[in-house]
């Protein structure tokens, strides 16, 4: 059971004069590195085509969409979740419930191949991933599908800001977060790749066994130097690697797998909250009460109440 997701603040959808067309009405933010559009469907419509230059990272701000994208099953697009669209690949979307009062929204931002090679380049240069056999990527179709991570959220956020500020430097500023953006995006592609499917990587990558050893031990103890152990790196090497190919600290991910254990074991009726907090590894009831609040924006008691059979 995933933690909350993070939803990007929507945008005010455009006043009804201002708009050009009810589907797929589009807002353009041009600067040099970058393409960012908006877009907004205020009437249902099906099998609506776009293609964009460059490759894009698309995301839902309000609404839902049923993508159809060459050579995969169509799939509910919703807010808190991204899409990676290939160069000039062509999007069919479907708007099934968009009407005037309740307008989807979805943000695109395409770019240029020189800007992602360049940043691509860059890490693998002074930033190499763990397996040397596995650089830095953007990668494939069976990743292009996303839930959005607070760090990639909060990065999307400001190059939304600053794109459609009038600050004189904005390219300069715009330049850089979007390198953070391609940083963010290649690590939520990791974790989807190592933290959801790990066992296909037991043999490959020394992090898919210490996700496997976090997942069977949860509610043990789980200090660094165990899993820098079962990694096979020393504790500082472990530390920064991990921080580096996944944008989060071991402690933190450890932290999200508990609380995610935790909302599971709420939806049992006999548990009690003060079970649930020491089968998750959780060795202290306010902590963990104070945790969850901060992740899900409610009590364990309360999200018991919502959620248990």
């Amino acid at each position: 059971m995933p933690i909350r997701v993070h939803l990007p603040t929507a945008v005010p959808p455009l006043a009804l004069e201002r708009l050009h067309s009810l589907v797929e009405n589009r807002t353009v933010f041009s600067l040099d590195a970058f393409e960012l559009n908006i877009f907004e469907t205020h009437r249902a419509a099906h099998r609506v085509p776009l293609r964009l230059e460059g490759l894009s990272l698309t995301t839902m701000l309000r609404g839902k969409k049923v993508m159809h994208l060459p050579g995969r099953p169509a799939f509910d697009y919703l807010p808190g979740e991204s899409v990676v669209v290939g160069e000039d690949e062509l999007m069919e979307i479907d708007f099934p419930d968009a009407c005037l009062c309740q307008p989807t929204q979805c943000l695109a931002v395409a770019i240029a191949p020189d800007t992602i090679r360049q940043t691509v380049d860059l890490l693998n240069e002074r930033y190499p991933k763990t397996e040397p056999t596995q650089p830095w990527a953007l990668a494939g179709p069976d990743f292009a599908h996303l839930t959005n991570t607070p760090e990639l959220t909060g990065t999307l956020e400001r190059l939304v800001a600053v794109s459609r500020t009038t600050d004189a430097a904005k390219d300069v500023l715009a330049g850089f977060t979007l390198q953070e953006l391609l940083v963010r995006l290649m690590q939520t592609q990791a974790r989807q790749l190592i933290f959801q499917d790990y066992t296909r990587h037991l043999t490959t990558h020394p992090f898919a066994a210490v996700v496997q050893y976090i997942r069977q031990h949860l509610a043990e103890p789980l200090p660094v130097e165990k899993l820098s152990a079962v990694a096979c790196m020393s504790k500082a090497t472990f530390f920064r690697l991990f921080k580096r190919e996944f944008g989060l600290t071991p402690v933190e991910y450890i932290v999200r797998e508990r609380l995610a254990e935790a909302k599971r074991l709420l939806c049992h009726p006999l548990a009690t909250v003060a079970e649930v907090c020491l089968r998750a590894g959780f060795n202290n009831l306010s902590y963990f009460q104070a945790l969850f609040k901060k992740y899900e924006g409610l009590t364990p008691g309360a999200y018991k109440k919502q959620h248990a059979g």
